[in-house]
C-alpha cells in the first residue's frame, strides 16, 4: 500500500509549472471543473482560468466529456491545478502578433459592451475603443453585443495583456479604396446622384460615391447665393455636374446649377411684353438699371425710361436693391434680353404726357433694347478721346 502511494506520489511530481496536458472534464461545478489527465488525482480548472473574459458559470464554457488542452500551473503533493486560459493565451498572442504585422483583417463576435468600448476574445482580451469603431460617432452601443465584426490590430504589448483593435481602420481602408476607385471613373462633364455632406461658407462638399466633391458657392444656383443653406441643407439628394477632377490630390469640382434649367428658360412664357412686374435694383450703370425679375434674370431699365423727366445718373432716382415696379418694353428669351420701362407706369398712372413729357419724347431717339454695345462702352471711349 505504501509503494502504491509512493508510486503516484511520484508520477504526480512528474508534473511541472508551465507544461500542457490534454485531458477530459470529468465534473463541472459552478466555480471549478474537474478534469482527468491520466491520472488518479482530477486536475482542477478554477473558472478564472477558463477564459481571458468574466465568465459567470463553468457550464457557461464546458460540459462534462469536453477534451481540453491545459497548462499547468501549481503542483502540490495532493493537488494539480490547470489553466485552459494560459494554453489559449500563448497560441493567441504569437497569431495575434503576426496579424499585426501582415494587417490581417480579423473576424470576431463582440461579447461584451463596456465603459469606452467594446470587448471581444480572441483567446485573449481584445478591446475596441468607442472611437475605433464605426468611421461615424456612435451614441449608445448597446445593439453591439453578439456582432461579428473586422477588425484590425492596432496596439499589441503580451507582457502587458494589451490588446487595442480597431473596426474604423477596416472601414477607413475600404472607403480609400473605393475614393480612388470613383476617382479614376469620374470625368468631366458626368452628372451623376450625390448626397450633400457638409455646408460651408464657400460651398457645399457633396457625396458621390465616397467621394466628397465641393460645388462651390457661384456652382449652387443660377442666381446669387448668400448662403449655401438657401440652396441646399446637409442631407439633400441632389444631381450634380462635374466639372474636374484631380485624382492626385484627391478633388473633385462639382456643379448643381450646370443640372438645372436656366434662369431664361424657367421664365419662357411665364413674363410677356406688356407685363407689369416687381424686381429689385441690382446694378446702377451710366446708362440705365439693370433690374432682377426672376432668380438669375436681370431686365434693363435704360437711363431714358427710368423717370418722366430727364436725369442725369440712374442714381438720381434708383438705389441698388430697391425693389420696384416695371413694364416689359420687349423679351428676347434667344438673345437673354429684357428691356423695361419705369417711366411708362408714371405715365399711365398720370393718364397722359405733360408739355415736358411730350417735348422729353419727343428728343428721345434712344434703343430701348438696353444692351446695345454704345452704350455699355459710350462712357469709356468719351473718356479716351477726351
Amino acid at each position: 500500500m505504501v509503494e502504491e502511494m509512493n508510486n503516484e506520489m511520484a508520477e504526480m511530481n512528474s508534473f511541472t509549472v508551465g507544461e500542457v496536458v490534454t485531458g477530459k472534464v470529468t465534473k463541472v461545478e459552478d466555480k471549478q471543473a474537474f478534469v482527468d489527465v491520466g491520472f488518479k488525482v482530477d486536475g482542477i480548472v478554477p473558472i478564472s482560468e477558463l477564459s481571458s473574459l468574466h465568465v459567470e458559470k463553468v457550464s457557461d464554457v464546458i460540459s462534462e466529456g469536453d477534451e481540453l488542452e491545459l497548462k499547468v500551473t501549481k503542483v502540490d503533493d495532493d493537488e494539480l491545478i490547470l489553466s485552459k486560459r494560459a494554453v489559449q493565451a500563448e497560441k493567441a498572442w504569437q497569431e495575434l502578433e503576426q496579424k499585426f504585422e501582415s494587417g490581417e483583417v480579423i473576424e470576431a463576435e463582440v461579447a461584451d459592451v463596456v465603459k469606452g468600448g467594446l470587448v471581444v476574445d480572441l483567446g485573449v482580451r481584445g478591446f475596441i475603443p468607442a472611437s475605433l469603431v464605426e468611421r461615424h460617432y456612435v451614441e449608445d452601443f448597446s445593439d453591439y453585443k453578439g456582432r461579428q465584426l473586422r477588425l484590425k490590430v492596432v496596439e499589441i504589448e503580451p507582457e502587458n495583456n494589451k490588446l487595442i483593435l480597431s473596426q474604423r481602420a477596416v472601414l477607413d481602408d475600404e472607403a480609400e479604396a473605393e475614393k480612388s476607385k470613383v476617382l479614376q471613373t469620374l470625368s468631366e462633364g458626368d452628372v451623376i446622384d450625390g448626397t450633400v455632406q457638409r455646408l460651408t461658407d464657400f460651398g457645399a462638399f457633396v457625396d458621390v460615391g465616397g467621394v466628397d466633391g465641393l460645388v462651390h458657392i457661384s456652382q449652387l444656383a443660377h442666381h446669387r447665393v448668400e448662403t449655401p443653406s438657401e440652396v441646399v441643407n446637409e442631407g439633400d439628394q441632389v444631381k450634380v455636374k462635374v466639372l474636374s477632377v484631380d485624382p492626385e490630390n484627391e478633388r473633385v469640382s462639382l456643379s448643381i446649377k450646370d443640372t438645372l434649367p436656366g434662369p431664361w428658360e424657367t421664365i419662357e412664357g411665364d413674363i410677356k411684353a406688356g407685363d407689369v412686374i416687381k424686381g429689385t435694383v441690382r446694378r446702377l450703370v451710366s446708362f440705365g438699371a439693370f433690374i432682377e425679375v426672376a432668380p438669375g434674370v436681370e431686365g434693363l431699365v435704360h437711363i431714358s425710361q427710368i423717370a418722366n423727366r430727364h436725369i442725369g445718373t440712374p442714381g438720381e432716382v434708383l438705389s441698388e436693391g430697391e425693389t420696384v415696379e416695371v413694364k416689359v418694353l420687349d423679351i428676347n428669351i434667344a438673345e437673354k434680353r429684357i428691356s423695361l420701362s419705369i417711366r411708362e407706369l408714371h405715365e399711365e398712372e398720370q393718364g397722359g404726357d405733360s408739355g415736358q413729357q411730350q417735348e422729353f419724347k419727343t428728343n428721345d431717339n434712344d434703343d430701348h433694347s438696353g444692351f446695345s454695345l454704345g452704350d455699355m462702352i459710350g462712357d469709356q471711349l468719351k473718356k479716351y478721346k477726351s
